[in-house]
């Protein structure tokens, strides 16, 4: 079961637009510090749409080989073969589970959906989360599916970034005599909420840049202090809405450069953050100044 607070990590580029190693294990460094319970290498946040096979193979092999907490590999395609091929290697890289997208752009049906994750399964022991990211994909995963895949052990968990909160509240309904099953917020804004329905924690962008605020509202939630963790969760309430200002991850990668941590360039077609959005972000970090226990 995966719980706590995990980074979706970015992926950092040098001026070359190479993937920059060193960069990354520094990173990886940073958020294991700061109290993260595991990190995703190869999400969304990870730019992994714009990653090459062996580019994405690479950044795996880094997060396994760096971190002191388990790595959920992101292994998911709108192709089955090739999301089985990630899984398959990840497995074989010695990563701890597997975070799969639902196929974007192929807006799949209900038994496509279901033959998708069923055949990744087959090709692996790993728990396998399934990323529910309608915005993103074009397709909503819905409650019934959620759970129908639950109860067959075909996923052990999913990541819920549809925004909808009586939807992530039915999943947890229909889900929550399952042993083990991990359901995340896939949004930082809805992590306390998801939480106190009886969410497992968050797949986390914001974690990326405040590793300890959101190690910290996480643990002050689960040892009953509500009080600390509403703070924290006010506090840290600018921040989970500017990092949408623009698409993810331009603006994590603006701040996480602006505090000397790697992220560098995004990729094309994704361009830098506007000057208007950058003053506004900027403003935002300022004001929330450095982690204090």
């Amino acid at each position: 079961m995966f719980e706590g607070v995990i980074p979706a990590l970015v992926t950092p580029f040098t001026r070359e637009n190479k993937v920059d190693e060193s960069g990354l294990r520094k990173n990886i460094e940073f958020a294991v510090k700061g109290g993260v319970s595991a990190v995703v290498p190869c999400g969304t946040t990870g730019e992994s749409a714009t990653l090459s096979h062996d580019e994405h193979r690479r950044v795996i092999d880094i997060a396994i080989g760096t971190s002191k907490v388990p790595v959920i590999a992101g292994t998911g395609s709108n192709s089955t073969a090739e999301a089985i091929d990630l899984t398959r290697y990840a497995d074989k890289a010695g990563a701890d589970g597997c975070l799969v997208i639902s196929p974007y752009y192929n807006k799949p049906n209900v038994s496509g959906l279901e033959m998708h994750y069923r055949e990744l399964s087959k090709v692996t022991d790993l728990p396998i989360i399934l990323y529910n990211v309608p915005g993103r994909t074009g397709r909503n995963v819905t409650p019934a599916e959620v759970a129908k895949l639950a109860k067959e052990g075909i996923i052990a968990g999913v990541k819920e970034a549809s925004g909808d909160i009586s939807q992530i509240s039915d999943v947890i309904r229909l889900t929550r005599d399952i042993k083990d099953f991990s359901i995340l917020s896939g949004d930082d804004k809805l992590t306390l909420p998801i939480l106190a329905l009886g969410g497992r924690g968050v797949i986390s962008v914001a974690a990326n840049l405040v590793p300890e605020w959101m190690s910290a509202m996480y643990k002050a939630f689960k040892k009953g202090d509500l009080k600390k963790a509403q703070e924290i969760h006010f506090k840290l309430s600018p921040l989970f809405k500017d990092m949408f200002i623009e698409t993810n991850p331009i603006p994590i990668k603006t701040a996480m450069n602006w505090k000397g941590l790697a992220a560098g360039n995004v990729r094309l077609p994704l361009g830098p953050l506007s000057k208007e959005n950058e003053n506004t972000l900027r403003k935002t970090i300022e004001a929330l100044g450095e982690y204090r226990d």
